[in-house]
């Protein structure tokens, strides 16, 4: 394996073998039976990816897209049907936390068990523990057998312990939201660190604020099968796509049947993803500030409005308006519709054209930011996407101010003598 590869799957391939009663998996094993009693599930399908020292790559999918079977592959909790793994670096996986627990030992004991385990001899483990009571922070209970710790305790020092052995290789999923928000800061404060380091990251999370904050690169799974891999913000978007099955493969995705049929907004959304029934359709996007002239740059602390152009080609019980906006790493920063609004539940009739305007103050720091528009509906309990726009048209935030963060809270900060 090259000298800059991390890790290399080839043609991974996991399949279970499902039956229909207890029975026949028990004439399988014992030979009883010649017949093929089972089928076959693949919970992964020729999978590749290719993970470079360094890199932190995210890994998404909805649930059931084999994100976790690939992680436990990798890390060796699990073995392929077929294909190859290599691993080239000490790994830490933050997977099953407290999987290799004793519930009998007190919380040193399995700190010296897992450590052993991972590969660490008495001495490094050692050189770690007082690191790692101080990352748990459970004081004197550490003392005590962990079947008498609550479930919170258990996690941080889990976590604890995974974390603080400074390995090469660090394998996530799902594990940063884990105990308080206190102990969840001081977990992605971690997990930072490690990446000013230089580690090598894999990182499964639903949590698609920090996927697009920390990964360089995203895969995007479905049913076992890898679907695109790519910049956070593209597989972002084709996420959302496949949650609400509107995905097309990327060959597809220009074929001429391009939704848009407004010229202003074409012109402003060259580029622009965009998926729907096409039962209804977004015509038009422009921007107004609080004098109501068009524009794209925006005075902070003044009101604006998005408006929102549609036409409708069917009956509908009651369309949904949405409009939100985010920064150009593709984190969603705010967001509204009609329905949270509770501005319009209203039936719409096929022909009829609206126009959604969204008046609010912008107090969001200067900077670069997109708008994202969203046509959508319930035809009883489904939901529908009628059509939806990303990064239809960008606000230019002017701003002599900025505090910290996303937002400015429009404080106001004194300071008085507090006397002697």
């Amino acid at each position: 394996m090259e000298d800059n590869i991390a890790i290399r799957v080839e043609h991974v391939n996991k399949i279970y073998k499902l039956y229909d009663r207890p029975i026949d998996r028990l004439k399988e094993s014992l030979g009883l039976t010649r017949k093929k009693r089972y089928k076959e599930h693949y919970a992964l399908r020729d999978v590749d990816l290719t993970v470079k020292k360094g890199e932190t790559v995210g890994i998404i999918g909805t649930n059931g897209s084999g994100k976790s079977t690939i992680l436990k592959i990798i890390t060796g909790v699990l073995n392929p049907s077929s294909g190859n793994v290599t691993v080239d670096g000490r790994i830490s996986a933050l997977l099953e936390l407290g999987a290799g627990f004793n519930m009998e030992y007190d919380g040193i004991e399995n700190i010296y068990l897992n450590g052993t385990m991972i590969g660490f001899s008495k001495e490094e483990i050692d050189a770690r523990l007082q690191d790692i009571l101080d990352f748990a922070d459970i004081g004197d209970y550490v003392h005590q057998p962990v079947k008498t710790y609550s479930s919170g305790m258990f996690v941080r020092l889990a976590f604890a312990v995974a974390i603080n052995i400074d390995p090469e290789i660090l394998i996530v999923d799902e594990a940063l939201s884990v105990g308080d928000v206190f102990f969840q800061a001081k977990c992605y404060h971690k997990f930072e660190e490690f990446k000013r380091m230089g580690k090598t990251i894999l990182f499964v999370s639903h949590d698609l604020s920090s996927v697009s904050k920390y990964c360089d690169r995203v895969i995007l799974l479905n049913k076992g099968v890898k679907l695109q891999e790519g910049t956070p913000k593209k597989m972002i978007d084709a996420y959302k796509q496949l949650l609400v099955g509107q995905y097309a493969v990327p060959e597809d995705a220009d074929d001429g049947t391009n939704l848009l049929h407004d010229d202003s907004i074409k012109e402003k959304a060259a580029g622009t993803l965009e998926y729907g029934t096409g039962e209804a359709r977004i015509t038009g996007c422009y921007i107004t500030d609080d004098k109501g002239v068009r524009t794209n740059a925006i005075l902070k602390g003044s009101r604006f409005s998005v408006h929102m152009t549609t036409e409708f080609y069917k009956d509908l019980q009651a369309p949904i308006f949405a409009c939100s906006i985010k920064n150009p790493l593709g984190v969603e920063i705010t967001g509204t519709n009609s329905m949270v609004e509770k501005s319009f539940l209203e039936p719409v009739h096929a022909g009829e054209k609206k126009t959604a305007v969204f008046t609010q103050q912008m107090n969001l720091q200067g900077g670069e930011y997109l708008i994202s528009l969203g046509l959508t509906g319930y035809e009883g309990d489904t939901f529908k996407v009628y059509h939806r726009l990303y990064d239809v048209a960008n606000i230019t935030v002017i701003s002599d101010k900025n505090t910290v963060g996303y937002f400015d809270m429009n404080s106001t900060v004194t300071v008085e003598d507090s006397g002697e």
